[in-house]
């Protein structure tokens, strides 16, 4: 954490000349987008299985169909089509995963006060939104920069909702109802586009430096996707990522 917290400052030093007291606030976004552009092969991998996974829907509902009385059989076969097609189910998985790391590392540095002292345009970076209400209000100096994060989080997660829905219009799940499982992951299913907007819950309990990595993460995500599946606007549901 230590290296990490060097890391920032440093970055925090090159920009000050550009963004003055906001200048942490300033790495902690390019640091986001840094992350997010380290991890963008892996996400390009995840879109082309998708893609590939929603070719392959009717080869795996007619092995359903055909290994409905089987699971392990069924199992099996849905291995061998995967290794015959040269497609991961987890590979949607891997980018979150290696996001995760660098969220945790700019929660526990912001958290041990390890850089106090800094603000963006006067709400310490070390501070939660319960202390902007608390100093300043809902309109306070503080209290605005979270509402510009919580506008910026509510019109990404609407894009995302919307999108999501559309897509599960477009092409609902191929699932054999007598599957074991089966209700369940359509009850997720439904409640899944909902999921967009949990980002604002956790904007408003984090430290606003973690705050700004998750907004910033969450907003690349949308955009990234939008490319990524910009030729198959039934593919890949959009789960919020940090």
């Amino acid at each position: 954490m230590s290296v990490f917290a060097s890391l920032v400052e440093q970055l925090a030093d090159l920009l000050r000349p550009l963004f003055a007291t906001a200048s942490t606030a300033a790495a902690i976004v390019l640091f986001t987008m840094a992350v997010r552009l380290a991890v963008h092969p892996l996400s390009r991998a995840a879109a082309r299985g998708q893609k590939a996974r929603t070719r392959l829907a009717p080869q795996l509902a007619d092995l359903r169909k055909k290994h409905a009385k089987n699971p392990e059989r069924l199992q099996k076969a849905v291995m061998e089509l995967h290794a015959k097609e040269k497609v991961s189910p987890f590979a949607g998985c891997l980018p979150s995963l290696l996001q995760a790391p660098a969220f945790l590392l700019m929660f526990h540095l912001f958290s041990s006060g390890r850089m106090a002292g800094h603000d963006l345009l006067g709400a310490p970076l070390g501070d939660h939104y319960a202390d902007a209400l608390a100093r300043g209000g809902v309109f306070g100096h503080a209290g605005l920069v979270y509402l510009a994060l919580f506008a910026l989080v509510a019109v990404v997660a609407t894009y995302t909702y919307l999108r999501t829905k559309r897509q599960q219009q477009a092409a609902p799940a191929v699932a054999n109802p007598g599957q074991p499982g089966a209700a369940l992951a359509a009850g997720m299913a439904r409640w899944l586009p909902l999921l967009s907007f949990a980002t604002l819950i956790s904007v408003a309990v984090v430290p606003l430096a973690a705050a700004l990595y998750i907004v910033t993460s969450t907003t690349w995500s949308a955009v990234e996707r939008a490319f990524l599946y910009r030729d198959m606007p039934t593919a890949g549901a959009l789960a919020p990522t940090m």
